[in-house]
């Protein structure tokens, strides 16, 4: 990032180094990128628990299974005794954060290395299952049921807790919990500590495990879930469209390794691209409905260009938040053409290309802001942008958008700007570009 922070002079510069992503699509990066491009969907009929009094009975579920098959097997990622001290969106975030580090070729081996390596993952949520499920243990079993993990096991930041703990990480740990714009968040703000020197490097990002009867209840409750498609699940999805009737609730966790440029160098680590910007503003408006101008996601979006010094027409590509609302997705349309101008309506090369893939996965919460960042990253990397899956009838007041839909496409991308709006009116967007000495 270009600039400077209350005159203390030129920020360091931040890079990325690892990766690692479980997603409806399935565990590992590759695999997960792989079928996005693919234009393969997540989504499908919800098999954990009993949902035939449920308004919505669809969800992007992790596959169950091996590893190498693409499945999450929790025994592969946390010990059968440590299991039950965490909830599933502890054990995601575990899963992702070893392949990142793997990716990374990071494990600090001495105590100074160890001190400046810090962690800061964000839920929207937490433990929501394990906070049903004491609640129903204390109702019907009493308190002397309760388990001593209970609290510890639902905790936001338990996330970045239990990943510090596993792998011996002793500088800022810290759990981020703002909604759906929770993992953008966690990016950005670890970012920024590398920045300005709290740490050199920093396992960041975003986990969610709250598909429970308890989160879909509380969500068809707002009106906020996809109920129209519960035969069709993978039709659900559909941001844009006309059809389009709410979110379908999603599952997984992104994890990045951020890194100070010149330490990433020095140790000869191979870079999947460099934060350039970060922005981040509050709607000041409604606890769940945007502004219908879109003027928060417009200064989220103008703070992180300007940070970043890049000029609106040198972004190629916008993951945007898009969950497939009514309302939601046309306001960050508006404010995406306020920004961009003419460059967001010229559409395909030379122009803007906007997609969401929240079409294939659904909306994974407090993880999409994380794991839409590493997608941008891997746009940047192989110069191809994923598609918009669904989109049949898109809106006609933003005619020449290229909204990338039902196939991947092969363009120049320099910049891709990822957005994360989440409940209370919190706004991130996030830059990334390839690293030019």
């Amino acid at each position: 990032m270009a600039g400077a922070v209350g005159g203390r002079g030129a920020l360091r510069r931040v890079v990325v180094t690892g990766w690692g992503l479980a997603t409806p699509l399935g565990v590992g990066v590759e695999r997960t990128w792989a079928r996005l491009l693919a234009g393969e969907s997540g989504i499908r009929a919800i098999d954990r628990f009993d949902v035939a009094d449920l308004p919505s009975r669809i969800a992007g579920l992790l596959p169950e299974g091996a590893h190498a098959d693409g499945g999450f097997d929790a025994d592969e990622w946390v010990p059968p005794k440590d299991q039950r001290k965490m909830d599933r969106f502890a054990m995601y975030a575990l899963c992702a954060a070893q392949q990142a580090l793997e990716d990374a070729d990071w494990q600090p081996a001495t105590q100074h290395a160890r001190e400046r390596t810090g962690v800061l993952i964000g839920s929207g949520i937490g433990g929501l299952p394990a906070l049903a499920e004491g609640a129903l243990t204390l109702e019907h079993k009493g308190a002397r049921r309760i388990s001593p993990f209970f609290i510890p096991s639902a905790l936001v930041n338990l996330a970045a807790g239990q990943v510090g703990i596993r792998h011996g990480l002793l500088g800022p740990t810290h759990g981020v919990a703002t909604a759906c714009a929770s993992g953008a968040h966690a990016i950005g703000d670890a970012a920024r500590m590398v920045m300005l020197g709290d740490a050199d490097v920093m396992v960041a990002g975003g986990t969610e495990g709250a598909v429970s009867r308890l989160g879909i209840a509380g969500f068809c409750a707002a009106r906020a879930l996809s109920t129209g498609f519960n035969d069709t699940p993978q039709a659900a999805s559909r941001p844009w469209d006309a059809a389009r009737d709410g979110f379908v609730i999603g599952e997984g966790s992104g994890i990045v390794v951020l890194e100070e440029y010149e330490h990433a160098r020095a140790r000869g680590a191979r870079i999947h691209a460099e934060v350039l910007g970060y922005g981040l503003s509050g709607d000041g408006y409604h606890i769940a409905a945007p502004p219908e101008d879109g003027s928060g996601a417009r200064r989220a979006m103008r703070a992180a260009l300007a940070w970043a010094g890049v000029a609106p027409e040198e972004v190629d590509y916008v993951n945007a938040h898009a969950t497939s609302t009514p309302l939601g997705d046309l306001v960050e349309l508006r404010a995406l053409c306020e920004i961009f101008g003419g460059h967001a309506t010229r559409g395909g090369e030379g122009g803007l290309s906007v997609s969401s893939t929240k079409s294939a996965m659904g909306h994974l919460l407090g993880a999409a802001g994380a794991v839409e960042a590493i997608v941008c990253m891997l746009a940047l990397r192989d110069q191809i942008v994923p598609p918009t899956l669904n989109l049949a009838e898109p809106p006609a007041e933003f005619v020449g958008m290229d909204f990338v839909p039902g196939v991947a496409r092969r363009r120049t991308v320099r910049t891709a700007l990822s957005n994360s709006f989440g409940f209370g009116g919190t706004n991130a967007a996030l830059l990334f570009g390839a690293v030019n000495d």
